[in-house]
């Protein structure tokens, strides 16, 4: 026997609470879907195109004044946020017809030490309003084709009922994600999109576990209904799914914490993607193989006839 984080002695009924669970994912992705489409998604530079600046000051920025300083010197538009620290600032700008990157960068500069204040700038980055428009695209489309196939090889490897619940909890999983960036407007840029990306591979990954596991018991347990047989394979795959979690949370944490601002986004995704995807695991995949009737006889391998079995003896 291995290592047990939980000592369980009695089966976890986990399918008497899918009801309230399939109650609370569809509120939240009601919210999710609703903040998607009102407040959309705060796009990084990645995605928008333009020029983002990091700038550095001795002592706390105040992001007020250089919003008003940005606004005299004509770019209304800036956006103007905290990066890391409260020295540390990003200045985005959207893109400008004929207009160097160096040259705006110089220009906001100008703007910003008018007043003799000490600035550094830390870094400068430009990226065109065609190359933005492609990643959205592609960055769209690289989520849909990994759908589709993760539908496909589910749906070979166990049975369509598993398939529908495995892609309704990628799904799941990925809309509360989205849904979570835009409600707080947490910026959507190339590394979120990757942390996205991996939340989907991290979610199936549980999600087969515990399928495999159902199909085991489907196999083996003959004198229990559907529903006991699935709370039973949870609770026997509980403790795997909980160290493994817990091991991801930890690092991820810790990058979190001391990876630095460029990869909060990142980190941010792939915390919030973990926990939802082991819910996910239980409530949404687990409940719709239930909900569409999955029984003993869709799980049996099939039977096959051998050559000559069918002839009368002699």
């Amino acid at each position: 026997m291995g290592f047990q984080l939980l000592k369980l002695k009695s089966t976890v009924q986990f399918m008497k609470l899918r009801v309230p669970a399939m109650v609370l994912s569809t509120l939240l992705i009601i919210g999710s879907i609703t903040s998607l489409a009102i407040n959309q998604l705060n796009w990084g530079l990645d995605f928008t195109g333009g020029t983002l600046i990091e700038v550095g000051y001795k002592e706390a920025a105040d992001l007020e004044a250089i919003r008003a300083q940005m606004d005299a010197g004509g770019y209304s538009d800036a956006v103007v946020q905290n990066f890391g620290s409260s020295q540390d600032v990003l200045i985005r700008l959207a893109p400008r017809d004929g207009v160097k990157a160096v040259e705006i960068g110089d220009e906001v500069m100008k703007t910003l030490r008018e007043d003799g204040t000490e600035v550094d700038m830390r870094r400068i980055e430009f990226v065109g309003p065609n190359v933005g428009e492609e990643l959205t695209e592609q960055g769209g489309l690289a989520m849909l084709v990994a759908l589709i196939c993760i539908l496909i090889y589910v749906a070979m490897r166990f049975e369509y009922r598993f398939a529908l619940g495995s892609v309704a909890a990628l799904g799941h999983d990925v809309i509360l994600t989205l849904g979570l960036f835009s409600i707080l407007q947490l910026e959507f840029d190339l590394t979120v999109l990757a942390a996205v990306l991996a939340v989907i591979g991290y979610s199936l990954n549980d999600t087969i576990v515990v399928s495999d596991r159902i199909r085991e018991n489907f196999r083996k347990i003959r004198n229990a209904e559907p529903e006991e047989i699935i709370n039973i394979s949870l609770t026997q795959t509980l403790n795997r799914t909980i160290i493994t979690s817990l091991t991801t949370i930890l690092v991820l944490v810790a990058l979190f914490y001391k990876g630095g601002a460029l990869i909060h986004g990142f980190a941010t995704a792939l915390l919030f993607g973990v926990v939802i995807g082991t819910y996910s695991s239980v409530y949404i995949a687990s409940a719709v193989g239930l909900a569409l009737g999955i029984s003993k006889e869709d799980l049996m391998p099939t039977e096959v006839e051998k050559e000559g079995e069918d002839l009368d003896p002699l």
